[in-house]
């Protein structure tokens, strides 16, 4: 009896000793709002939130929509930009790591993942702002009334003033360095370099001002008979898909610098210049071509590819030189589709028969 009481004590103990260590090695991602389909209601209860997550959404509880919908808008132009790649962006239905283990890799593709995450949260919040979704934030004020980009009224000369509704990107850029960057400062010493939350916390950054580099000014003319002799503008977002692409460009010109955590750092990575707008890596990336499990990576075994492109998604590329299976496959679609009185639609059966390349 004794024995018996002694093992339940001992379960116990370990188990206190799991919750207690588990939070903070297994702690969700509120990324992991970007991929799930669950129909529930959203609260500010939310496990996958932090706790000063949840914290910052009591207070503004109307934006949590938002949060969701720029974590859905970032995977899926995340899984856009990298289709044709080797790492296609693919994601895991785990909250810990959304990502598998790209999330916490400290390469290229984390620095990817955690700009467009941000520019997405950016993006979201701004237009609920300049929709008039929000109580507590709409268009930005400060572009009213001033002609020729200057602070005064506008003048013949300059023929045009602004108007309309610009979009308020400063609230959407606070919030999302709220909502997603920790205490840690994004400081790195002549001595240190980086750790994984600073450069995390860099590219989120980058992600941010990606959005307000890719805006554009928009105008719409006045005048008798469309003649525009005046022209009011504003200044608008761009569309995700295109901060999407300047952030691959970006991806593509991304920096590697040191690691703190190294005992051992070469001088010139101390010394390295880092402009605010570019992405940073501490890690070079693998070559995504074999299936890993422990590190969660795909591999591109079964992976569709383009015998005829030299680029990314040809052949020999994306199959890591192993060769490639061609199958035929046949399409069915109706065809030479007619409207015939009265009243429905006649259409052929056309059958066609394509060539399909996978990976070894």
């Amino acid at each position: 009896m004794e024995t018996r009481g002694s093992g339940v004590r001992r379960m116990c103990a370990l188990t206190l000793l799991l919750v207690s260590v588990c939070p903070m090695c297994c702690r969700a991602s509120w990324m992991w709002l970007g991929v799930t389909s669950a129909p529930e209601q959203l609260s500010c209860r939310d496990p996958v939130l932090s706790a000063r997550q949840r914290d910052l959404c009591r207070r503004k509880p109307l934006l949590l929509p938002s949060v969701r919908d720029g974590a859905q808008l970032a995977v899926s132009e995340c899984q856009n930009q990298f289709r044709l790649e080797r790492w296609n962006c693919s994601t895991t239905r785990e909250p810990t790591a959304v990502f598998g283990h790209e999330q916490s890799s400290g390469t290229k593709e984390t620095a990817f993942i955690y700009a467009a995450m941000a520019a997405g949260l950016v993006h979201t919040v701004t237009r609920s702002c300049s929709q008039g979704n929000m109580t507590e934030c709409g268009c930005d004020a400060r572009l009213r009334g001033g002609g020729g980009g200057g602070g005064g009224g506008a003048t013949a000369a300059e023929g045009w003033h602004w108007g309309g509704c610009s979009d308020h990107i400063q609230f959407g850029t606070w919030f999302s360095r709220r909502f997603m960057d920790d205490s840690v400062k994004n400081v790195s010493t002549s001595r240190g370099g980086y750790t994984l939350s600073t450069m995390n916390r860099h590219n989120s950054e980058a992600g941010r001002q990606a959005i307000e580099r890719t805006m554009s000014t928009d105008c719409r003319c006045h005048g008798i008979s469309g003649s525009c002799a005046m022209k009011t503008c504003w200044r608008s977002m761009a569309p995700f898909h295109r901060v999407g692409s300047y952030l691959k460009e970006r991806y593509e010109q991304s920096v590697q610098v040191s690691d703190r955590s190294r005992k051992k750092t070469r001088k010139k990575d101390q010394r390295r210049p880092v402009d605010k707008h570019q992405l940073i890596y501490l890690n070079k990336s693998p070559n995504y071509c074999v299936e890993e499990r422990r590190r969660g990576i795909a591999g591109t075994r079964g992976r569709r590819c383009n015998r005829a492109s030299s680029g990314p998604d040809g052949c020999n590329l994306l199959c890591c030189g192993r060769g490639y299976n061609t199958h035929v496959v046949r399409n069915i679609q109706r065809c030479e589709c007619k409207f015939v009185w009265c009243c429905y639609v006649h259409c052929r059966r056309c059958e066609s028969m394509n060539d399909m390349h996978t990976c070894k």
